[in-house]
Parts: C-alpha cells; sequence; structure tokens
C-alpha cells in the first residue's frame, strides 16, 4: 500500500542507509569485518598521511575516556611508530565490536572501503527497488539526501558502486547531500534541524526513511515527516506511531 503522503508537500527525501537502502547483513557480514581485518594493514601503509594521523589523534583522545570507563579497553602505547599503530588497530577493533558509532572510526572505516572498493574486493549494495526509485523521485523535482552514522566518504563508496539484482549502478548523480555523525547524533532532535536547515526546505517538507523508531522519534520531534523501513530481513520493531514501508515502491509512486 503506498505511503499516504501529499507529493507535492514532500520536497526531500531523507534516507538511512543500514536496514533502508542497504541490507544489515552486508553492513555487519562484510563492510565491518572488512575494516576489522585491514585496519592494521592500512594503518602501516597510511600512517603518515594526514587524514590518517588526524583520525588516529581522535581516536587516541576517545580512548582516554573509554579506558578510564572500560577495564576492558585496550591499552594504548605511542613509545614506537609500530606501538602506536598496533594499539590503534586494536581500539578499533574494540570499537568495532561493540558497534559504537565513534567519529573517528567511522572515518577510518571510510578510508579503508575506498582502498577495498578500489582493489574489486568490494561492492556496495542497495535493494533492487532503490535505483527506480531514486529515478522516480528525481523526475519528481524531489531532492535525495543521506544521514548515517557510517562517514561521508563510506555513504559515497555504497552508492558509487551500487549492486542489486537488477544490476551495477552509480547512483551518486541522484543524491544531493550526505550527513553523518559530524552533523550530530542520529537519535537527537538537532540533529535534523540542521540538516533541514542545510537542506533549505522547512521541516515539515522533508520524509524521513529509517529502520531505527530512536531515529525516526528524533526526526519527528523536529517536525520532520517519518516512515519506518520494514525491510523483510530487520529484526522486528515493537508498536510506535510511524507508518511502515516494505518497499520504496510505496514511497511516492
Amino acid at each position: 500500500m503506498p505511503l499516504p503522503l501529499d507529493p507535492a508537500r514532500v520536497r526531500a527525501i531523507l534516507l538511512d542507509i543500514e536496514g533502508t537502502t542497504t541490507s544489515i547483513e552486508f553492513v555487519y557480514n562484510t563492510l565491518f569485518p572488512y575494516a576489522r581485518e585491514h585496519v592494521a594493514e592500512f594503518l602501516i601503509n597510511n600512517f603518515e598521511s594526514q587524514p590518517v594521523q588526524d583520525a588516529v589523534g581522535e581516536l587516541r583522545r576517545a580512548w582516554e575516556g573509554d579506558a578510564r570507563a572500560h577495564s576492558e579497553c585496550p591499552p594504548w602505547l605511542a613509545d614506537t611508530r609500530h606501538t602506536e599503530i598496533a594499539s590503534a588497530a586494536a581500539y578499533c577493533r574494540w570499537l568495532i565490536e561493540r558497534d559504537r558509532k565513534s567519529t573517528p572510526l567511522k572515518s577510518l572505516q571510510g578510508m579503508i572501503w575506498q582502498a577495498g572498493y578500489q582493489s574489486g574486493e568490494l561492492r556496495g549494495h542497495v535493494y533492487p527497488d532503490v535505483p527506480p526509485a531514486f529515478a522516480r523521485w528525481k523526475k519528481q523535482g524531489k531532492t535525495i539526501s543521506i544521514f548515517s552514522s557510517g562517514s561521508v566518504l563510506a555513504q559515497k563508496l555504497i552508492f558509487a558502486h551500487a549492486v542489486s539484482e537488477s544490476g551495477t549502478a552509480n547512483l551518486t548523480g541522484f543524491i544531493t547531500s550526505y550527513f553523518d555523525t559530524t552533523t550530530g547524533p542520529k537519535k537527537e532532535a538537532e540533529s535534523y534541524r540542521k540538516i533541514a536547515a542545510a537542506l533549505r526546505v522547512p521541516a515539515g517538507a522533508v520524509l524521513f526513511l529509517s529502520d531505527s523508531v530512536a531515529e525516526l522519534e528524533a526526526a519527528r520531534s523536529a517536525r520532520i515527516v517519518t516512515a519506518l523501513s520494514a525491510r523483510p530481513e530487520n529484526p522486528p520493531v515493537g508498536p510506535n506511531a510511524h507508518p511502515v514501508i516494505r518497499s520504496f515502491d510505496e514511497v511516492l509512486p
């Protein structure tokens, strides 16, 4: 059943990735393990680059808080280049195992995945209804944006190397904006206010699709229109106040 929306009211569509455009399985069974397995090698080969140095510096500052709060947090040694790389890699793996939405971790993951896509080891994933929906919404004059806890680089890589049952495509031409945790946490209303302001549309003209009720609640608190993405393989969610979609075919058909 189509989502009950006034097409003239919606000017911008904001999308989550995991469980919305892209399967949760791809993220947890492909992307995260790839980053975990390649982080040490990547740091060894790229440690002197400024983006990596910036990310490692932010990681070290975040580690200080985790080391005080969690006795199982791995130690951080920085007496030599080798020990600092080993410490940063161990801390990254610790964060990945806990699915922490750490901005420097996400930044490093994006760089690691970029190398994987360039080598051909990685290919992106989107559901088969995503490419035609993007084309349809673009034709309708809607802007399409992404808000994910993954870095902007990681987001662009998924859509630049998008693979679905309908084939491989570069979908980045349909997307006008990308937002990550540098905008703010996904479960805080202020993040969605910032996004609406950045898109230069009233909050009530933005439709946000996500598989997370907590994210949808935050968006709704910012007066953004919401709908729950209930892909068949997504974990079930309890009763909530958000309309449910199971395919993008139901959104502004």
